[in-house]
This record gives structure tokens, sequence and C-alpha cells, in this order.
């Protein structure tokens, strides 16, 4: 089945050339291009050169340049969806603003992906228009919840989190299209907060600040503006990578070979293992180089510093979407998650996980699946991922603290939850790889549902309840490689320049940042 593109064919003979879909090439040459232009932007539209109106100005028409030209007059979506929210906004008021804005942002985007899927190109891997609208559903809802929580709710009634992200005015429209368009993440994103993006708008990001005992900021000193070359030629080298291994690797380990009758029926189980592994882990690349290019062309507009670690070294984190070594060396469902479309996991957290009156984690993986589109593989991925994350949760609270005291009986645990983690994450998104209900049964049932039986019967059994004694333990199990991210990010914690202007953010910054859906 052949797909079709909404946006300009000019690029139709390098598509035939490369053998890649035209929606695609377009895609990654408009990104190649935000990749110029943010090199252009740094240099030439600095903050110490222009005006912040200049500046959102300039991003937000690249930005829509680029959407219309990958996705024609679809693009229309995007202004149409934030215009609206807009106007929610305005009219509703701080009190009920974010229900009304998530409510619709989050309709449209369903109504958009409904006519996508069910109208034009069913399992087509397209970059179509409702990519985009995922990550500006994103923006809108953060935003709207950070404005009520800064201009509604009491000061005392916010979550660290909540405080440090709070806006406590409202937006113009031309901040709000800036945020929203921007051509830094018009095409892949990532979120990121207001606060920070308008930070970095006026030039703000590196200026160290005191807030006094009124609440006004104090502005100390600037630091001098770092460089963001080193990270955005190393994340280039990343994406190179990626895209190597999914143009010449993925195609010839394809995740519907799982379910092959042939194969099914004579693989011997450990065979079958290996391939669902290998074969979930090839679908990979294709996201690390499109998550990675957008944090490069965000850093390469000098978006994205967020202090230095111990070393001394620049940090160019502050938005990234993933970290490739703790998502393949992950020993948790919670560890693998934490780190895999980190914004994603965050934009959960702060608008379902930490404000859910009942069952968080129930509603989390819902709206997640709701928000990721309409294939029914998505909501089985999801309903699955509920029961595998409580049943690894009950393991590791009552079984972790056992293998605390012997340093190798503990890396024999570490390689056994490795190797449980990774095959428990490849069984759980393999329908969000198929996308329709009939092989992803075939898959399950391929398996007899074990995994789901055995998260069934580890719940039945196991109890929930974690103590204080089991969180010190399962402090001291942790895997090193875990530990020595957490002491760099404390380091970082105690020496970076807060993004947010605000002293109390550069204390929490980590926990404001960087926790996922917490189990």
């Amino acid at each position: 089945m052949a797909t079709s593109t909404t946006g300009s064919t000019l690029l139709q003979p390098l598509s035939n050339a490369v053998r890649l879909p035209i929606d695609q090439v377009n895609f990654v040459v408009c990104q190649l291009f935000a990749l110029l232009a943010a090199i252009w932007f740094r240099t030439y539209l600095h903050s110490s050169k222009t005006s912040s109106f200049i500046r959102h100005v300039v991003a937000t028409l690249l930005g829509l340049y680029l959407a219309l030209f990958c996705f024609g007059w679809y693009a229309l979506h995007f202004v149409i969806q934030s215009g609206i929210s807009y106007y929610i906004m305005i009219i509703i008021g701080v009190e009920n603003m974010h229900k009304y804005c998530f409510v619709f942002a989050l309709g449209y985007l369903t109504m958009c992906q409904i006519t996508r899927v069910y109208i034009f190109d069913y399992g087509q891997y397209s970059a179509d228009f409702s990519g985009p609208m995922m990550i500006i559903t994103q923006k809108i809802t953060s935003l709207a919840y950070e404005i009520h929580d800064g201009m509604f709710r009491k000061e005392e009634e916010l979550t660290p989190s909540q405080r440090c992200l709070a806006v406590r005015r409202m937006p113009s429209l031309l901040e709000y299209l800036s945020y929203n368009c921007n051509f830094m993440g018009i095409l892949a994103g990532p979120l990121c907060s207001y606060k920070d993006y308008i930070t970095f708008i006026e030039g703000r990001s590196y200026q160290l600040t005191q807030s006094e005992a009124n609440g006004k900021e104090d502005i100390k000193y600037e630091q001098t503006d770092p460089s963001p070359n080193i990270a955005v030629v190393q994340k280039l080298l990343v994406c190179g990578l990626s895209l190597l291994f999914h143009m010449t690797i993925t195609k010839t380990l394809p995740v519907e070979y799982n379910i092959d009758d042939d194969f099914r029926a004579t693989a011997a189980l450990p065979v079958r293992i290996i391939y669902l592994y290998v074969s979930l882990m090839a679908a990979r690349p294709k996201y690390y180089f499109a998550w990675t290019l957008a944090d490069a062309i965000n850093n390469a507009a000098g978006f994205g510093f967020r202090g230095y670690d111990k070393k001394g070294t620049a940090r160019w984190d502050l938005i990234s979407n993933l970290r490739i070594q703790h998502i393949e060396f992950s020993t948790s469902f919670k560890m693998f998650l934490d780190n895999w479309n980190i914004q994603t996991a965050l934009w959960l957290k702060r608008v379902c996980y930490e404000r859910a009156s009942f069952s968080p984690t129930i509603q989390t993986f819902i709206l997640s699946a709701i928000w990721h589109g309409v294939y029914p593989g998505y909501y089985l991925t999801f309903l699955t991922g509920v029961l595998m994350t409580l049943g690894a949760r009950a393991m590791r609270n009552n079984i972790r603290h056992y293998f605390a005291e012997s340093p190798p009986v503990k890396l024999c645990y570490d390689v056994i939850t490795w190797t449980a983690t990774q095959v428990a994450i490849s069984y759980t998104v393999v329908p969000f790889v198929l996308l329709s209900v009939k092989p992803s049964f075939t898959f399950y049932s391929s398996w007899y549902f074990c995994l789901h039986i055995a998260c069934i019967l580890v719940l039945l059994i196991l109890p929930l309840k974690r103590t204080q004694k089991r969180s010190i333990e399962q402090e001291r199990t942790q895997p090193s490689w875990s530990k020595k991210l957490e002491e760099e990010e404390n380091v970082l914690g105690q020496n970076s320049y807060s993004t947010t202007n605000n002293s109390f953010c550069q204390k929490r910054e980590i926990t404001c940042r960087y926790p996922a859906l917490k189990q």
C-alpha cells in the first residue's frame, strides 16, 4: 500500500533516489534545515542582539513554514488548535480553563487521529500531521495547568514541581503561538515548560538569581553563554549511527516475524525469546534518530542548557527526550519508562499522575494510550503496561532487598532483572508496533498470555505496600550506572544555573524535571 503526502512534492526525486516515502524525506530535510536555522538564530538573532519580539516572530514564522512544507494545508490544524485553546484560556478564566483546554486539545487531537487513521492511511507509519499535534497538545495542556497553578491555586497547595513551573501571568498571543509552533520543536518536539522557553527567548537562561523574602528575584550576575557546539556534534553523531542502524539492520529484523506461522511452529522457545528482544531493540533507533535530532536543533539555537556537571562540563540535556544507555541497560520497568520519551513521561506525571484522585497509574496509562492515537494495539500495549508496572513494583518491593548484602549476588540479580525487563518490555510493546487487534492477540496467544498471567499472580500473592526499610534497601541495590547518574544530577542540582530564574528551582530542578511515573 503506497503512502501519500499532504505536503510539498519538491523533493520527490530525492525520495525516489533513496527509496523512502516523500513525507519522511520532507521531515528529515526540514529538520536539517531547522538545524541550520537554529545556528543562524543563535548567531544573528541572539537575545543580546535583538528583541524578544523579533525572536518570537521569526521562530513562529519559520515553524509555520516548515509545517506547511511538510503537511500542506493540514498545518492549519496547528494554528486552529492553538488559537481556540488560547481563546478558551481568555474567556473561561484561570479557575477552570485547564479542564476546558485539556478536553478540547485532547478531543481535537483524537478527532484528527481518527480521520487520519480510518479515512486516509490505516497502518502506515508516515510523518503525518497528527505527530506535531501530539506535541502541541502537550504544550497546550501543560501551560493551562501551569497558569492555573500560578494564578489561581494557593502557594501551599502546590507540589515542589508545580511551584517551580507555575506561570503567574497570561501569555500574549504571540508568545503562545511561538511556544506552540516555533521552528525548533514544531515537527518533533520535544515538550518543554513554558517558563523555560520564555526564559530562553528573553535571554535569561544563564542568569544566576536569588529569591528575596518578598518573592522578588535579585539577579546576582550572568553566566557566560556556553557553547552548545560539542553537544550538538555528539548528538548528530548519535543521529547518524541510529539512522544507519535503522536503514541497514532494522529492515532485516521485522517485528511481524514474531507472529509468522512457520516461525511459531518451528522455533524453539529460547530462539523466540531472543528474536523478540532483538526485533524490538532494532525498532528503537528510528526514535533515537528523531528525538536526538530534535534535541540537537534546540541546542544549536541555544536552548537546553541545564548547568554544569562536577567536572565543569556544560550539560545540554534540559529537554532531552531519552537516555539511550539507561534504556538499553534498564533493570526495571520503571527505569525504562524514566529514560524513554522523558518529556512525555513528565507531561503525564504533571497533568495526570500527580493530580489523579484515584488509581493514578491506571489513569496515566489510559491517557497515554488516548494521546498516542486510536490504533487498538496502543490500548493493548498500555493496558498490558499497567499490569507489568504493578507487577514489577510488587516484585521489587518484596524481593530486591534480599539481594543487598553480597556484591556478587547483587550482580547476579542485576543480570536477571535486566533480562526480565528487556523481555517484559518487548512483550508489552509488540501490539504497539503491530497496531491491530488480530495480530496482537495472535502474538499474545502464541505466548499463552504468560506474562499477563504471571503479573496477575504476583499481584494476588505479593503485597504492594512499601515500607521505609525496603525503600532504604532498594536504594542500596540500585544498579551502579543508575547511582552514578543520580550522583551527577545531585552535583548538577547544586551548581546549575536554573533556567527558570528561581533559586528554589535550582534545588528542586532534578525533582521537577526527571522523575516520570513514580511508582
